[in-house]
């Protein structure tokens, strides 16, 4: 006789929090950060003390009866830190450290990038949770956004890029993207190690840096240009001062003698605006022994360009197709500076001022790669710059080109034979 087995039961699963409890304590931890006067995007450690102390005491009234258990404790204390300091429903895809980028184009269709690579998430929003989401990125950066300014870009407390266009401008809802700074390489070294350049290119490009070679760092959007401009700023000389100027602060490298100076929008009377053509003119009155520019885009390029043909070494980047392209936009962007520069100077000034092209792309499986590293020996052909192919990409590999770079000089007075180093590279 068969003996009869008891019935299967379905498993346990934990159930989140209803929506009254969150709600609930959401409120009163956004009491509790009112009456201890804490900034909460900028106190997370104290903001988190508090919802964990508030999650645990509702967690031992549960066992009265007077209020529902709590399945999963961690999670409701994470769920609310991201919902009072954090950035609500976006702050999972945030701390995320392989999300690259997210971006809203409508409530329901945010998308984030991830090695390189777009996704759609199944993340859907309103339109209301949209516009807090900006208003309170906003209000911890300092800028704003208005009809009267309908783009603004700035910084989040965490170092993330935020950029917004404003419903009106772009069609139906208003544009957000959140560029994060992923950290995955802070030396030239360490870019080798990931594969976007070789080792014979690296120890050229930190010998270059070393020896206060003037440096265009080109490419498209999200081809690594702020990541490369970082790694070679950290092969500046230490007993060098160094000061940097940008539309938001991006740069990131340890060197004990550095200033970073951002841009400053117009505040509501209409002044106070601080350009970043200002910023590198100011930038030549603190005493720097290299100057670095985030990214190159208008007549400030005229600027700098003064400044590195009157003998200071410097960097910056630079949106392209190719190092060519680059040296072209290059000749092209001055003359937005006013209607009595003309391109008979410019085009020698640039020839004379930039010695080396590091152009950067993104490759159809989402990798960052140098394919070009491009000197100008300073030499013209009519109105065309002419360049020498240091390192180039060729049978699916960055190759030594046959190109030497410019002001062997400044090498051999550091006591680097280049000549030597690039023949042992190759």
């Amino acid at each position: 006789m068969a003996l009869l087995q008891p019935p299967v039961q379905p498993p346990v699963v934990s159930a989140p929090a209803s929506d009254e409890v969150v709600a609930r304590l959401d409120e009163e931890l956004r009491a509790a950060v009112r009456r201890e006067g804490l900034d909460p995007q900028r106190e997370v450690p104290s903001v988190r003390r508090l919802a964990t102390g508030l999650v645990r005491a509702h967690d031992e009234r549960s066992l009265t009866g007077v209020v529902p258990p709590v399945a999963d404790p961690d999670a409701l204390v994470a769920e609310l830190v991201a919902r009072v300091a954090g950035f609500g429903p976006l702050q999972p895809l945030l701390d995320d450290p392989t999300v690259e980028e997210v971006w809203i184009n409508s409530p329901d269709r945010v998308f984030i990038a991830r090695h390189g690579r777009h996704e759609l998430t199944n993340l859907v929003l309103t339109e209301a949770q949209v516009t807090e989401l900006v208003e309170r990125m906003l209000k911890s950066t300092g800028r704003r956004i208005d009809l009267s300014r309908p783009f603004v870009d700035a910084m989040l407390p965490a170092g993330h890029r935020l950029h917004v266009v404003l419903q009106g401008i772009s069609r139906g809802f208003s544009a957000v993207n959140i560029r994060k700074f992923v950290v995955r390489a802070t030396r030239l070294s360490e870019l080798v190690e990931l594969g976007t350049l070789t080792p014979a290119a690296g120890h050229f490009l930190e010998a270059s840096v070393r020896a206060g070679l003037n440096i265009l760092v080109t490419g498209g959007t999200q081809a690594g240009k702020t990541t490369m401009l970082n790694c070679l700023a950290a092969a500046i000389p230490g007993g060098e001062r160094v000061i940097s100027a940008e539309e938001v602060f991006e740069i990131r490298f340890a060197h004990p003698d550095w200033v970073a100076l951002q841009t400053r929008q117009e505040g509501l009377e209409g002044t106070g605006e601080v350009r970043l053509r200002d910023l590198v003119k100011e930038s030549l009155r603190m005493r720097p022994s290299r100057l670095i520019v985030g990214e190159v885009r208008a007549e400030e390029c005229l600027d700098l360009l003064l400044a590195l043909n009157a003998g200071l070494p410097g960097m910056c980047t630079l949106h392209a197709n190719s190092a060519r392209e680059a040296l072209t936009k290059a000749c092209t962007l001055p003359l937005l500076a006013g209607e009595n520069i003309s391109a008979r100077f410019v085009v020698p000034t640039v020839a004379a001022s930039v010695d080396l092209v590091v152009h950067l792309a993104l490759d159809p499986g989402g990798a960052r790669r140098v394919v070009e590293v491009v000197a100008v020996p300073g030499r013209m052909e009519g109105d065309v710059i002419e360049t020498e192919p240091v390192f180039e990409w060729r049978e699916g590999r960055l190759a030594r080109g046959i190109g030497l770079p410019p002001r062997l000089d400044q090498f051999h007075r550091i006591g680097i034979d280049v000549v030597r180093l690039l023949n042992e590279g190759d």
